[in-house]
């Protein structure tokens, strides 16, 4: 029977979670990084202009990137870090439909705001249930495990 932890210290994530993270980094890592060219291209199959992609393109640049500090203080501010990243998941895979299924202006637009918002949140609570799973003590070592999985998540 193991020892239980000494008092003030945290016990040490479960293997199954360190997995749980590193397979959720994993996938999801492709989401996010490959998502704008999939569209470009997916729009221009559609028969939208250069021009036409590139304002809507810039519009969820200019979202995600006002959208950072918010986003983060949504994190903090909520009771559970994985539920908003789940909600952040499924906002990003209705946004996904919606290119899929009404590739128009108004409709992609939303979509592109939807996604970029969706990100501004994501990235916080991946930080913030790293940190809730090794402590501070060990968040550089989980950081660096998260950013090889992105990695090999996203092909790179």
């Amino acid at each position: 029977m193991p020892l239980p932890p000494a008092p003030g210290s945290k016990p040490k994530p479960s293997r199954e979670s360190q997995r749980g993270l590193d397979w959720f980094i994993f996938f999801l890592a492709d989401v996010q990084t490959g998502f704008g060219p999939f569209v470009a291209v997916y729009l221009t199959t559609q028969k939208w202009t250069q021009v036409e992609i590139g304002f809507v393109r810039s519009i969820g640049s200019i979202i995600g990137l006002l959208g950072q500090m918010p986003g983060g203080a949504i994190v903090d501010a909520a009771r559970s870090e994985r539920l908003m990243a789940g909600l952040a998941v499924a906002t990003i895979g209705c946004a996904a439909l919606a290119y899929a299924l009404w590739p128009i202006f108004p409709v992609v637009t939303a979509a592109a705001t939807l996604h970029a918002l969706a990100s501004c949140v994501l990235g916080p609570a991946i930080a913030a249930i790293s940190l809730g799973l090794v402590g501070p003590l060990a968040m550089g070592e989980r950081l660096g495990r998260n950013a090889r999985f992105a990695s090999l998540g996203n092909g790179s």
